[in-house]
């Protein structure tokens, strides 16, 4: 259970699931001998204040935990990009249609975040790109330790790009550092234009905000600048790009931006 949000359930056994999809469609009821993802070593009887420290102590391991991913990650050269949205802003269409066209000629590989299923995993496997899925349960984010059993069974090569998409979610993902080098927040022109100014910790720690879906923008009530405006309101520093992930359109920019990432890691490395 995730003490510091309070997603996830004390009674569930095994909290996140790793899977690397198989060609094959045997169950994966089978035990699995890695490592699994939430601490579990709270105490419900402490009163309010005690919460606080937990919270403190959570986050303490997570960040350590994360500065691991990062070292690991810099010496590899591999820029991992981690990106968050709300359920439906379309981020697998994204990542399905960034795979296609890069991996001929760049290494690129996913992590898929979701509590339940491999349908999105299955999307990205149908492109050819390694992908591992990370189950959650109930749990409402990724978290360091989850990101490192992701890489470990995903094995990315140096020098490439890891694609994570995080559980949807605006609330609880802004607060756990998985290592990455990245961090992308993606709406889509059928959400608000004030999505910035209702969720603002998620845009404070952005990177670049995405605004997909902008094929739509003739049929809905979306003003572009306005969202632009909230975003750097909360984040004067934040790149905002806007683009169609199923028209194409602004995806030479996404991917420029995508290349000086990697580019900046294999400098590094």
């Amino acid at each position: 259970m995730c003490a510091t949000c309070g997603c996830g359930k004390v009674d569930e056994p095994a909290g996140a699931r790793i899977t690397v999809p198989h060609d094959h469609d045997h169950h994966h009821d089978h035990p699995h001998d890695h490592s699994h993802g939430h601490p579990n070593d709270h105490d419900h009887g402490h009163p309010r204040t005690e919460t606080v420290t937990l919270e403190q102590r959570i986050l303490a391991k997570n960040d350590r935990l994360a500065e691991e991913n990062r070292a690991w990650l810099t010496e590899r050269g591999i820029a991992a990009l981690n990106i968050m949205s709300s359920p439906g802003s379309g981020k697998t269409t994204l990542l399905e249609r960034t795979v296609r066209e890069l991996q001929e000629t760049v290494p690129v590989s996913v992590i898929e975040g979701d509590q339940e299923t491999l349908l999105d995993a299955d999307r990205i496997r149908a492109t050819g790109c390694p992908v591992v899925q990370v189950n959650t349960g109930s749990g409402c984010h990724l978290d360091a330790e989850m990101m490192r059993g992701a890489l470990d069974a995903l094995s990315p090569a140096n020098d490439s790009i890891v694609l994570v998409e995080n559980v949807g979610n605006l609330v609880c993902p802004a607060l756990f550092d998985l290592g990455e080098q990245g961090k992308v927040v993606l709406i889509s022109v059928t959400e608000g234009a004030d999505k910035p100014l209702k969720y603002p910790h998620i845009f404070a720690v952005a990177d670049m905000v995405v605004i997909n879906k902008t094929d739509l923008l003739p049929y809905v009530d979306f003003d572009l600048g306005e969202c632009e405006r909230n975003a750097r309101s909360v984040n004067p520093a934040v790149r905002v790009l806007d683009l169609s992930a199923t028209g194409g359109q602004g995806l030479d920019r996404w991917y420029e931006w995508i290349a000086a990432q990697r580019a900046g890691m294999i400098t590094r490395r």
